[in-house]
């Protein structure tokens, strides 16, 4: 016992902490045309935590930002299959947000038009207009907000598309969860919400 009292006094003294520095999740999308964080809004927990699950499953490595419009959204996840919304792995209840609107950058859950507002586990979009997309607001549920990469989303949705708002050349996505610390955060402009 002795012994680790004299190690626990010498790292202290060192200055080493105790304890390791909290952490928060980070969303990150990478393409082509740049990397893509975002903050995970503690505030709806269910899409929080599904978004976590894909990404960390790799669901979405194989998927493309499938429909792109400029001055509105950047949209990705949706399965490249015929059943499209329906091929979603489950729906999520809405949390609609007051505090939470859907302003520039803001990362949204997809859906249909299904009348109880349920979003597609596997759909997200960025909302790409400067003035926001305020019609959506509990419409859709917000559940992260873009701090760096919004140039990588103005060149995604600045692409040539079919009628169906599809890029011509897919934009491939690889889709992560980043456990970063305040510290960390900071340093990409950004300062974690306790």
């Amino acid at each position: 016992m002795p012994n680790f009292l004299l190690i626990l006094a010498y790292l202290f003294s060192l200055g080493a902490p105790l304890k390791p520095e909290k952490t928060y999740p980070i969303g990150q999308i990478k393409t082509d045309k740049g990397d893509i964080l975002f903050w995970l809004y503690d505030e709806t927990p269910t899409h929080k935590a599904s978004f976590i699950r894909l990404a960390k499953a790799g669901y979405w490595d194989t998927l493309t930002f499938n429909r792109v419009i400029n001055n509105f959204v950047a949209q990705g996840g949706c399965p490249d299959t015929p059943a499209g919304f329906a091929d979603s792995p489950y729906l999520l209840k809405p949390e609609f947000r007051p505090t939470i609107r859907h302003i520039y950058g803001a990362v949204g859950a997809g859906r249909d038009d299904n009348p109880e507002k349920l979003s597609a586990g596997c759909q997200f979009y960025i909302v790409q207009n400067k003035k926001g997309e305020h019609r959506l607001d509990d419409k859709f549920t917000v559940f992260g907000q873009v701090f760096k990469g919004m140039d990588a989303v103005d060149a995604i949705v600045a692409v040539k598309t079919d009628s169906t708002d599809t890029p011509l050349s897919p934009i491939k996505i690889d889709v992560n969860v980043l456990n970063l610390t305040a510290t960390e955060l900071k340093k990409l402009g950004y300062s974690a919400k306790e």
